[in-house]
């Protein structure tokens, strides 16, 4: 088999939690959208083999202007997603299963499109985490107190050890995320819970407080002052 590390960013979202008519990842974060951003982190690592994105069928002419200048064999064309998250996922996964055999990926690893700020670390981390397991995803443990709550109101604590917030990339290797996909009925939060539906054991790695996803217009404003604090901290040093 393939010793092959593929990449599946997921664009296809219309981000209507924004509110803006231009879906989230095509925003520009200091002149440079979330979606290239994260793109461009993936392709500087040589450990990637390929990248596949998948983006809204709507969204082609916004695609192609944000990754404008970007050439790069290992970059596949554009497939398009489907009407959920877990549709999209499964066109991707399709798209990079229509490989032949012998260069289809070993592993894959999914992403939001939105989620800029990714660093090679929690990449390698994730991809280290599948040589102990068939998944893995990196997370932060959840340090704050948590309340149950009604119509505003505060009800009751919930416990929160041993819980974590998810991140991506979410790492798998490519057949059993494939399956998984091929066999699960519904939606999901993620990947993590697809493959767990199957009973799959699934390693969990730091992740890092900076690959927060733009969802709000606030994580915009945050992603701007993330990007202008990297810029300061350069010229310091």
């Amino acid at each position: 088999m393939s010793n092959t590390t593929a990449v599946l960013i997921v664009a296809a979202g219309r981000g209507r939690r924004f509110g803006s008519e231009t879906p989230k990842q095509y925003l520009p974060v200091a002149g440079v959208c979330a979606l290239r951003r994260c793109l461009e982190t993936f392709l500087s690592l040589p450990e990637i083999s390929l990248v596949q994105t998948v983006i809204h069928a709507d969204d082609q002419g916004l695609y192609s202007h944000a990754l404008q200048g970007v050439e790069d064999c290992r970059l596949l064309p554009a497939t398009h997603g489907g009407e959920t998250r877990v549709q999209s996922v499964l066109n991707g996964l399709d798209a990079l299963a229509g490989h032949a055999p012998d260069s289809r990926p070993a592993q894959v690893l999914v992403h939001d499109g939105a989620r800029a700020f990714v660093t090679p670390q929690i990449v390698r981390d994730v991809m280290a985490g599948l040589t102990e397991a068939q998944a893995a995803f990196a997370a932060l443990p959840v340090v704050d107190a948590l309340w149950r709550a009604e119509e505003g109101a505060a009800i009751a604590p919930v416990a929160r050890d041993g819980l974590w917030r998810a991140q991506t990339p979410q790492g798998f290797h490519f057949d059993t995320l494939h399956r998984a996909h091929l066999s699960y009925v519904g939606d999901a939060a993620d990947d993590v819970e697809i493959v767990r539906a199957m009973g799959t054991r699934v390693q969990i790695v730091r992740g890092d407080p900076a690959n927060f996803k733009i969802t709000t217009p606030d994580d915009l404003l945050r992603a701007e002052r993330f990007v202008a604090g990297e810029a300061t901290q350069g010229r310091g040093q």
